[in-house]
This record gives structure tokens, sequence and C-alpha cells, in this order.
């Protein structure tokens, strides 16, 4: 099943589709245990910075190899595209599905180069996602808000035929100063307006009753990255602070442990998955 048939199917269910970053070897063997465990699907994303620091093809090469180590069925999406070039390198590369972030530039800038990369992704039958209003970056104000419009997200989808809309309903990249509250009217005008399958970034933080009410008015993609480098990390931290153990292979697997519960939490919001709870 593609990408976009499964995003679909998930939706007519009113359920969530995770979608994980990777940073190293712990970080996505953390969140293939736990969709392992689960016996559930997941996305694994990689951004350009990822990009950079793994190598391109050792990332893929990676993500590809251990999806079937772990039997998930899952697929690989490039995160946060900002460049035609790197969306045609990633799928060169195999990816499954790629997003263009044209977000920050004005929305006929956006319009156009998403196009494009959708154009682009069609010589490898990929999914693309674009991305529409102001869903604050790392380092960015969160005070700004730029809720994407019903109408514009439906010329937007009809210009560019993006299979994938990220919209902005009041979450933000990074973690929250103030408990976030998502626009949910406002996300079922959107859903109401376009068939595009629509996307949560910045779920890290949000109240899972926000998530999950959400999922429930459109969403299918939900997007978590901070909270999986930040459980690592902290949790690696705190590891070292108490050890002389020089063996990373000792240390790192109880931090991906830590990954792992985490991840685990996730989909069973996402997936709704009662059994669990």
């Amino acid at each position: 099943m593609t990408l976009k048939q499964k995003m679909q199917v998930l939706t007519d269910q009113k359920k969530g589709l995770l979608a994980t970053n990777f940073y190293n070897l712990e970080t996505l063997h953390g969140v293939l245990r736990a969709a392992a465990s689960l016996q559930q699907p997941l996305i694994l994303q990689l951004t350009r910075s990822s990009i950079e620091y793994m190598g391109l093809q050792t990332a893929v090469n990676m993500g590809r190899s251990a999806l079937e180590a772990f039997g998930v069925e899952g697929w690989l999406h490039l995160d946060h595209g900002d460049s035609l070039e790197l969306v045609r390198k990633c799928l060169d590369a195999g990816f499954d599905s790629v997003m263009f972030d044209g977000s920050e530039l004005p929305i006929k800038d956006n319009i156009k180069l998403t196009a494009e990369a959708v154009k682009i992704a069609g010589e490898y039958g990929a999914t693309v996602e674009g991305e529409l209003g102001y869903v604050a970056k790392l380092g960015q104000s969160h005070v700004q808000q730029m809720f994407t419009s019903p109408e514009e997200a439906s010329l937007f989808v009809e210009e560019t035929g993006v299979d994938a809309l990220a919209v902005a309903i009041g979450s933000a990249h990074g973690f929250y100063k103030e408990v976030p509250k998502l626009q949910l009217p406002l996300l079922s005008e959107i859903h109401a307006k376009t068939d595009a399958i629509l996307v949560l970034h910045g779920s890290s933080g949000i109240p899972e009753d926000q998530v999950q009410a959400a999922i429930s008015r459109g969403i299918c993609k939900v997007n978590l990255a901070t909270e999986i480098k930040n459980m690592f990390m902290k949790s690696l931290q705190a590891l070292l602070r108490d050890t002389d153990e020089i063996d990373l292979r000792k240390v790192f697997p109880k931090a991906t442990e830590k990954v792992t519960e985490l991840v685990m939490e996730k989909l069973i919001s996402v997936q709704n998955l009662k059994e669990y709870v």
C-alpha cells in the first residue's frame, strides 16, 4: 500500500499515522521497536540537518534496513524540504514521500514551487506534502498567529496537486511555554474544503485529548520530533552522570528504551488502541 493510500484509509477511520524523526541508530531503533511491539505502521522522517549529519544514502539505508529488520510497515519522508534540489535528491535516493515547505514565502511563490515539487515527485510515484500558514519553527516566535485559511487551503491544494497539507491551527515546533490550544473548529472547516490528507506539525507537548480531537476532525499525519530528541538526550545525560562506563553499547540502549516507551504512548494515542490503554 502506498503512503497516500494508507493515509486515506486512516483518515476515513478517524485514526492518525505517527511520523517520527530519527537522528541516529539509537533513535531509529527506539521508534521502530515501539511500532513493532504494537504492530503499527510508522513514517520515518529526515530533515536536511539530519541528512547532512548522517549522510543521505547512509540514512536511507539505515531506515530501509531497520524497517525490514523490525517487520514494520513504514515509509521514508523528507520533512521540511527547503529546496527543489533537495526534493529531487531524496527522491533519487528512494524516499517514498517529500515535503516542500514554502510556508514562509508569499502564497503565489509557495504554490508555484510546491506545484513544481509535485511535478518532480510524479516521476517517482511519490507522495508530496505542502504547508500553508505559520507553524513556528525552532527559535521562531510562538506569539505570531497566522492560521491556515480554509479558502486558501482549497486553492492551494487545487493549484499544486499536493497529496497532504500541513495546516497552521495553533501548533508550533519545539516545546511550548504555555499549553497550546488547537483551533479545532477551523480544522473542521479546512477538512470540509479540501480532500488533501491533513498534517499536524509540532505535536510535541500538545495534550493528548487535543491531538485525538484533531484526528477526529480530519488530521491524519501527526509529526513527532522534539520529544524524541529530548527523551533520548535527557535520559542519556542522566545515565552518564551516574556511571563510569565507557562502552556506549551498554549505555545507549537504556536511553533508546525511553524513546520506545514514549513512541508507544504516542502510537496508542493516535491509533486509538483502546486495548492498550
